[in-house]
């Protein structure tokens, strides 16, 4: 009989989670040297000592059908690992598997049906083929209505892309939107979306860099509110100079083609997160000891 105790001492000594043990020791009729040759032989004993490694790297997809689409991060140790076709096809088992489910949350994704068992018994089974910590590290599904239009761009070194959501428009206006944002980085799609904090956060940055420059106080608050007008126009989509035609913004581009934006989504590789430093002396010295 399999016992808690056996569980906890086969976790601590492969790092393997507690499931997997649990699986290991079942399959196994509880001999623990068998059971952390399961693991090994699966793969999971090898996936879990890499947990704490940095994946920043990776690549960003979109894929659609019908009215929905879904765009997806996966992330890799390094950018040579990225181009690899293990690690390619596991981008594209994801992007279908969430197209095809509806799935809000990573855990959910992770316990969708695959040929392994589950996508995260497929992601352990690619992290011990590829060797690197692989984190499928978000996605969002998008239905949209039938009169809406998707607009796509995904970056040729895939990692950046956008989704956009177009009321009315065409796909080659929605196209050339999702390109805009890819390129100039916007976080928001109008002033309206920034929340207060941030907002908030900012007019005290740029207050503190106004009297630091020793304006008069009578025009500072004038100055504070310029400046602020210049952030909206650097971080939101609709208030950004059109790339391809910097006389308009976005949203008169749009406008111009009767059609505005509800939704955008992008992504680039890696964003917020700590990137992975390599100290190859250190790790052939680790090697050879």
């Amino acid at each position: 009989m399999v016992t808690a105790s056996m569980v906890k001492e086969l976790r601590e000594s492969t790092g393997a989670g507690m499931l997997d043990c649990k699986k290991a020791l079942d399959e196994t009729n509880g001999d623990m040297t068998k059971a952390v040759e399961w693991l090994r032989e699966k793969g999971i004993s090898k996936a879990a000592k890499k947990a704490d490694r940095i994946a920043a790297e990776g690549l960003v997809n979109i894929v659609s059908e019908g009215n929905k689409a879904s765009i997806v991060e996966l992330n890799s140790e390094t950018d040579f690992v990225a181009s690899n076709e293990q690690f390619t096809g596991l981008l594209k088992i994801i992007s279908n598997l969430l197209l095809k489910n509806d799935v809000k949350t990573i855990e959910e994704a992770l316990n969708l049906k695959t040929e392994d068992g589950t996508l995260n018994d497929t992601i352990i089974n690619k992290i011990a083929k590829i060797g690197e910590k692989i984190s499928f590290r978000r996605f969002e599904n998008i239905v949209k209505e039938e009169t809406d239009t998707f607009g796509i761009y995904i970056h040729s070194n895939k990692k950046s892309a956008t989704l956009v959501v177009l009321e009315n428009g065409n796909s080659e206006l929605a196209k050339e939107i999702a390109m805009h944002a890819t390129a100039m980085r916007p976080k928001f799609i109008s002033r309206n979306d920034v929340p207060e904090e941030e907002l908030n956060k900012e007019r005290e940055i740029q207050k503190q860099i106004v009297i630091n420059e020793g304006k008069p106080a009578d025009i500072a608050e004038k100055i504070v509110e310029g400046r602020i007008v210049k952030y909206f126009k650097e971080i939101c989509l609709n208030e950004q100079p059109f790339v391809k035609n910097p006389d308009i913004n976005v949203e008169q581009y749009a406008k111009e083609n009767n059609a505005s934006v509800k939704v955008m989504i992008r992504y680039e590789v890696g964003e917020g997160m700590e990137k992975r430093k390599d100290n190859f002396a250190e790790e052939v010295m680790n090697q050879i000891k």
